[in-house]
């Protein structure tokens, strides 16, 4: 399985882009780095045995690879344009940066517009009360057994 998907990402990546590096990564699977684009695909292998894990990320400066920011499963068997055209979605994804699709549920995104000013809490200021009276109270037994 190793060798075909060796084989496969190399045929992926002369489909993709005309400069690439093609390597293994420490998982086994194989990663194609387009620096020119500043972009990386990865392949797995996925749950089944004809199922290959596409996995698309960007390129930092500096040469490091940002966490992927989509994926997809896609049968190995499918052939070489297929694969391009999920590659080619997943990089649409990743170039189009995060939407309000891509954010979890139940967490919205903040509105810096109409953000309160913080203030210190009513919590906050009974902690720093007994604080400083537990200071007091250590300075005054210090004091009177002097």
């Amino acid at each position: 399985m190793s060798t075909q998907l060796r084989e496969t990402a190399d045929e992926l990546a002369e489909v993709l882009w005309r400069e690439h590096t093609v390597y293994r990564d420490r998982s086994g699977g194989v990663v194609i780095r387009g620096e020119h684009v500043q972009r990386w695909i990865s392949l797995s292998t996925g749950a089944g045995r004809d199922e290959v894990l596409l996995r698309a990320g960007r390129i930092l400066d500096g040469g490091t690879t940002a966490p992927a920011r989509s994926e997809a499963v896609a049968r190995l068997s499918s052939g070489t344009g297929e694969l391009a055209a999920v590659c080619r979605r997943l990089l649409a994804e990743t170039a189009a940066g995060p939407t309000a699709a891509a954010r979890p549920a139940g967490r919205p995104r903040p509105n810096r517009a109409g953000r309160r000013p913080r203030h210190t809490s009513l919590r906050s200021w009974l902690v720093v009360a007994c604080v400083v009276g537990l200071v007091v109270l250590y300075a005054a037994q210090v004091c009177g057994a002097v």
